[in-house]
């Protein structure tokens, strides 16, 4: 955390996600935001990739997590260690070959002798450089997404990076599978799942965002611990695609469409706002 002898400058912009994100939020933060409780004890967030809806929300309490280690490691780097990301952040250049020196550093032994911040920094020039920042994995858990072309990349926000520092600083931030959410949270707090979409058609597969992957057992699982939570009359909302398989598993709940423009399909006639769900168990 931030120490007595650090002097931050003041913060005056609003913090954003620092990590490009597929399936990311940001653009239907305001309707998510509507639909989010009045008042509640503590905000949880089990699946976080960009973690729009945190950084718009500022929670007072919050608990994060995700089964990615680097991403928990530099959600945890931008709480504790944001000066020295910063730094280790401008040393980077977009450039091809470059990127791919980087790219390929978790090939190498040496990459387990690198710091936290150091994989940190490593994370934000990737996501920033690569293509479509996608966040993909490989059967050994390594980097592969190819480089990515872009008139001038914002590898270094140093001002958002702040912001966001700032705003983590009350966070527990750890890494955990979704499961656990179950023995974390009491009566009166709030959850947020925003998992891997389930695919609009048989020929659409999951992402490789772990080596593991989210697949159609795991949409049963999150359904059921969502069933477990109401039980317990604690309140949940839950993102997702409108494919007929989270239609029929969360019929019993309040489901709403929203509208999202997702510029990943290969098709550029596919690309466009397209319906999503937002799941709930309470009325907002």
């Amino acid at each position: 955390m931030v120490n007595a002898t650090e002097i931050l400058p003041i913060v005056t912009a609003s913090p954003k996600p620092f990590v490009k994100w597929v399936g990311g939020k940001t653009q239907l933060l305001s309707e998510l935001a509507k639909r989010v409780p009045g008042d509640f004890s503590r905000y949880y967030e089990p699946f976080l990739g960009g973690g729009a809806l945190f950084f718009r929300l500022q929670p007072q309490r919050a608990c994060l997590t995700d089964i990615n280690p680097d991403l928990v490691n530099l959600y945890t780097v931008v709480r504790d260690k944001v000066d020295e990301l910063i730094e280790d952040l401008g040393q980077h250049v977009y450039e091809k070959d470059y990127f791919y020196e980087v790219r390929g550093a978790d090939r190498n032994s040496a990459y387990e002798t690198w710091t936290d911040v150091q994989r940190a920094s490593r994370f934000i020039y990737l996501n920033k450089t690569c293509y479509n920042g996608l966040y993909r994995v490989n059967s050994k858990g390594q980097f592969n997404v190819p480089f990515g072309r872009y008139s001038n990349p914002a590898i270094l926000d140093s001002e958002n990076l702040y912001a966001c520092h700032a705003a983590l600083q009350k966070t527990v931030v750890e890494v955990a599978d979704f499961y656990s959410v179950r023995r974390r949270i009491r009566a009166n707090d709030f959850v947020y799942f925003d998992p891997p979409y389930a695919p609009l058609s048989a020929t659409a597969k999951f992402t490789s965002y772990t080596k593991g992957g989210f697949d159609v057992d795991m949409q049963y699982a999150l359904r059921d611990l969502c069933r477990a939570l109401d039980e317990r009359s604690i309140r949940f909302m839950l993102s997702n695609s409108s494919a007929p398989l989270i239609l029929d598993l969360y019929a019993e709940f309040n489901i709403e469409f929203v509208y999202a423009t997702r510029s990943i399909n290969s098709n550029a006639g596919k690309r466009g706002k397209i319906p999503e769900v937002v799941v709930t168990n309470y009325e907002h």
